[in-house]
């Protein structure tokens, strides 16, 4: 799947299309935004077109914690994919309460930026981000209740690079990281809970054996 065509399967506007084009391989903090609402003109689509269908993902050669960088020190697994039907892992730091509260939360691979914003109820500020496996299948990994959001949608980021912080979801909850990886991409963001793992995979299972 071309980097379009994901950007396509999550509805994102061919504007960002062409942001994304510009912003390859660029750090967060190099974005240029566009900030222009006139329709793009037959040119630019065909050029967008063109460029996107032979730009890829880069691949994600390795994966790692999304807190703690690299191994996770001063965190801990407080409530792991699988127990209570959770469909992820609830990351916190081991000082405990409100103490972790803007701590950094970084990309756990290569990947791009496909969804990023304020989506209220008990997700608050959630990440998504699209990774490229070696074997060309693709990944979707999933950051919520984030305190500040620091990538925008079509940025292309690095392992390791820092993309939001550690929130309570607009207070519901003490301060936590909670985090998901998906083997099917652009699902409906659900619950957080569930009987049914269809599409979801162990996070740190994951990470270990990638």
């Amino acid at each position: 799947m071309s980097t379009f065509e994901i950007l396509l399967k999550y509805g994102i506007p061919i504007a960002v299309c062409v942001l994304s084009c510009q912003n390859a391989g660029k750090e967060p903090g190099d974005v240029k935004v566009q900030q222009t609402g006139k329709p793009l003109d037959t040119t630019t689509l065909n050029d967008t077109f063109k460029a996107q269908k032979n730009n890829t993902l880069k691949i994600a050669n390795s994966f790692g914690l999304p807190v703690g960088k690299p191994s996770g020190e001063g965190y801990y697994n407080a409530q792991p994919f699988g127990e209570n039907n959770h469909l992820g892992d609830d990351w916190n730091a081991t000082t405990g309460g409100n103490s972790d509260l803007g701590d950094p939360i970084y990309a756990i691979a290569n990947g791009m930026v496909v969804f990023a914003a304020d989506i209220g109820g008990g997700w608050g500020k959630v990440i998504r981000m699209v990774h490229r496996l070696p074997n060309e299948k693709e990944v979707e990994s999933v950051y919520a209740h984030c305190e500040e959001i620091k990538v925008k949608v079509g940025d292309q980021v690095q392992k390791g690079c820092e993309i939001g912080t550690i929130g309570t979801a607009n207070g519901q909850y003490l301060a936590h990281l909670h985090f998901e990886i998906r083997n099917s991409i652009a699902m409906p963001i659900g619950g957080g809970y569930g009987l049914d793992h269809t599409g979801y995979l162990n996070p740190t299972e994951f990470i270990q054996k990638n």
